[in-house]
């Protein structure tokens, strides 16, 4: 069964792999490689998800994006507001949207 959450977090994973460029902040090389890796951590996650879905793909993507949402100050990019603000929203949605589709779902009435 394929998911809504897993089409969304595959997009949200491809906006972080070319979101240094459309944002300009390719020049800082912790932001770029942070944005290229985790960005493509989340496309993996997502197609694997979309292919045949299992829990830990989703605890995989939460993981992932708290690993996200500190890395600018653990990176040290934390001055830099487009690729902090990008970590930050892209971690926050893609952590709500894991946690969605790991809830339980109402069972379907005939």
């Amino acid at each position: 069964m394929k998911r809504w959450q897993d089409g969304v977090n595959l997009v949200l994973g491809l906006w972080l792999v070319v979101s240094p460029w459309i944002l300009s902040f390719t020049s800082n090389a912790a932001a770029l490689w942070n944005a290229l890796i985790v960005g493509a951590i989340f496309v993996a996650l997502s197609l694997l998800a979309l292919v045949d879905a299992k829990p830990w793909e989703e605890w995989g993507e939460l993981v992932v994006a708290v690993w996200l949402l500190v890395s600018p100050w653990i990176l040290g990019y934390s001055t830099l507001p487009a690729p902090t603000w990008n970590a930050v929203i892209i971690a926050v949605a893609v952590g709500a949207v894991a946690l969605s589709a790991t809830s339980p779902q109402p069972a379907k009435t005939a």
